[in-house]
């Protein structure tokens, strides 16, 4: 039994080895190739470990370090799915849940409904962690693309108004961390980083 239940970890440990091939919108800071899902989450985890005095409310850092270092392994079977392509993001939730009973049925049943139910978690940002998580996740995008000068955001033709988004997703988890992220995308539209929100043509 024990065997058995060591080659199922060994497998699930093998299988996603995949998700450093997953590769992201977000280029590295020094702008020299994109980043993968992988390098992605081990960011994240830096930042929880440092970031956690500004969460909303007291977080199990624990908790929040296992969160961000699955919550993008179903990416492995669904792929990557920018934040901004709204017409791949309505087919991700399908996508993602049959990932995860894949991904995570390869594992002993104790440790596969233990991971199973931290990813739910984190989808559906139903705890301080998960909501911490969220914002760490919607934030280091942003760090990424204010450090390379936009880089991502010019290829993609990405507004200004289109990033502010991000704050409301963050703001749950850090009003802090919120109001970085706005200050970096106000300053990231007066540098040229980010281009401004479309003139609408409208007059008062």
């Amino acid at each position: 039994m024990k065997g058995d239940r060591l080659t199922q970890q060994i497998q699930f440990i093998i299988e996603i080895d995949k998700l450093k091939q997953i590769i992201r919108q977000s280029y590295l800071m020094d702008a020299t190739r994109r980043e993968n899902s992988a390098e992605h989450s081990w960011h994240l985890a830096m930042l929880a470990m440092l970031l956690a005095e500004h969460a909303n409310e007291p977080v199990d850092l624990f908790r929040v370090l296992k969160m961000v270092v699955i919550h993008d392994i179903v990416e492995i079977d669904a792929g990557d799915v920018d934040y901004f392509d709204k017409t791949a993001a309505q087919s991700k939730p399908q996508r993602e849940q049959m990932a995860a009973d894949r991904l995570f049925g390869m594992l002993p049943t104790d440790q596969a409904q233990e991971l199973r139910e931290l990813w739910e978690e984190f989808e559906t940002k139903q705890s301080a962690e998960a909501r911490f998580a969220t914002a760490l996740d919607r934030l280091i995008p942003l760090l990424h693309n204010y450090h390379t000068q936009g880089q991502s955001w010019h290829e993609r033709r990405i507004t200004g108004d289109r990033v502010l988004l991000l704050c409301d997703d963050i703001a749950p988890g850090s009003v802090a961390l919120s109001e970085l992220a706005r200050t970096l995308i106000n300053d990231a539209m007066g540098r040229g980083y980010l281009a401004p929100p479309p003139d609408t043509g409208q007059t008062g």
